[in-house]
């Protein structure tokens, strides 16, 4: 199969979509330059010890695991993340240009993050020699490729595009752990799945607010991001202490009070978004927290508590100190200096606020197998 004449939706493998035609587009050095920024809100590319990784034994779950590989390997969506007759004409051109720049740049840091997935996932197929876990992360590479792929034809329509091999090469690493990788990946991929159905449902009753037709394709496209949660429920479920030491438990409390209070703080940062979604930003928020509770719940032995009357008003506070940060950037000389000061300090203040916050216990099915359900 010639691969420089196909198209990434088309591709079997992780290394047929990335050489397939639709990833080589004209690069757009704004929109790459914006994918390279590494901030707290910024999606970021990460390593970990992959000799780690290498050495889990799957055989605790293996039937879970042989099920969740053979649903991975029938390829469900091959084909799918591509224009159709369904693909509606975007006029980019009439669009308002606060949403025009509000949608771009959800559209740059959703190619971003499923880019990042792609190369952390590919790194672990190429270094690993454990038949198991190479095979899954080949199968998750392969999917992130194709999302990444088809959000970079959306941009094209604007007139931009991510130059994904510049990012591979130029974008700072982070090293995590593994088992951060586990903890942070399982969320980014739950609450993937929950933003992005929550938002395919609501257009189903609100059709007239598809401002934009890569909304049709959220479907399958959570789908994928459920499975990859699924992968990595199970990849913990490997070694009980991984949940259960009181350490990890601190650890998840962090990472699950990291990624909803980012996502709060990102989403205010997209109002006409948003409001063009006709999409209240508090409900999403809390809607999205939900759900990813209620999944997450298969494996973490605790949820946040979302009701408590402390979490709305503190991830307010969180989003003001960097609505100010954001402000103070833009200063110089001892205004910019202190600027960044106060709104670091509240920041720092208000996450800590969030993270004391007592949390929701609960136990973990013994099954942590689960199937998309909203």
């Amino acid at each position: 199969m010639n691969v420089h004449n196909t198209h990434s939706a088309d591709a079997s493998t992780v290394e047929e979509a990335l050489a397939a035609d639709n990833h080589n587009v004209v690069d757009s050095e704004g929109a790459t330059a914006l994918a390279m920024q590494n901030t707290l809100l910024t999606p970021r590319f990460y390593t970990t010890d992959f000799e780690e990784l290498d050495a889990i034994n799957v055989e605790p779950v293996r039937e879970d695991w042989d099920h969740l590989i053979a649903q991975m390997k029938a390829d469900p969506n091959k084909g799918h993340f591509k224009k159709n007759a369904d693909w509606d004409t975007v006029d980019w051109d009439g669009m308002e240009p606060t949403l025009k720049r509000e949608f771009i740049d959800f559209l740059i840091s959703s190619c971003t993050a499923e880019f990042s997935g792609c190369v952390l996932y590919k790194e672990m197929k190429r270094r690993g020699s454990n038949k198991d876990v190479t095979e899954l992360f080949q199968l998750m590479a392969r999917d992130e490729a194709r999302h990444a792929g088809f959000i970079n034809d959306a941009l094209r329509e604007a007139g931009i595009a991510v130059n994904l091999g510049f990012l591979t090469q130029k974008k700072k690493y982070t090293y995590f752990r593994p088992k951060f990788i586990y903890y942070a990946t399982y969320l980014s991929e739950k609450i993937g799945y929950a933003r992005y159905i929550t938002i395919f449902r609501h257009l189903e009753k609100h059709p007239e607010k598809r401002f934009h037709p890569i909304f049709k394709w959220f479907e399958e496209w959570c789908n994928d991001e459920f499975s990859h949660g699924e992968a990595f429920a199970l990849l913990m479920k490997t070694d009980p202490e991984l949940t259960e030491t009181w350490q990890n438990k601190l650890w998840i409390k962090f990472f699950l009070t990291a990624v909803f209070g980012t996502m709060y703080v990102r989403d205010h940062q997209r109002p006409a978004f948003h409001d063009a979604l006709g999409v209240d930003v508090d409900w999403y928020g809390q809607e999205v927290f939900r759900k990813t509770s209620d999944l997450s719940a298969q494996i973490f032995p605790m949820m946040l508590d979302i009701d408590h009357p402390k979490w709305l008003p503190t991830l307010k506070r969180l989003q003001k100190a960097n609505a100010d940060l954001a402000v103070a950037e833009k200063k110089t000389g001892l205004a910019r200096m202190l600027g960044k000061a106060s709104g670091t300090t509240r920041a720092a203040a208000a996450f800590v606020t969030l993270f004391m916050i007592p949390v929701v216990k609960s136990t973990p099915p013994e099954n942590v197998r689960m199937e998309p359900s909203y």
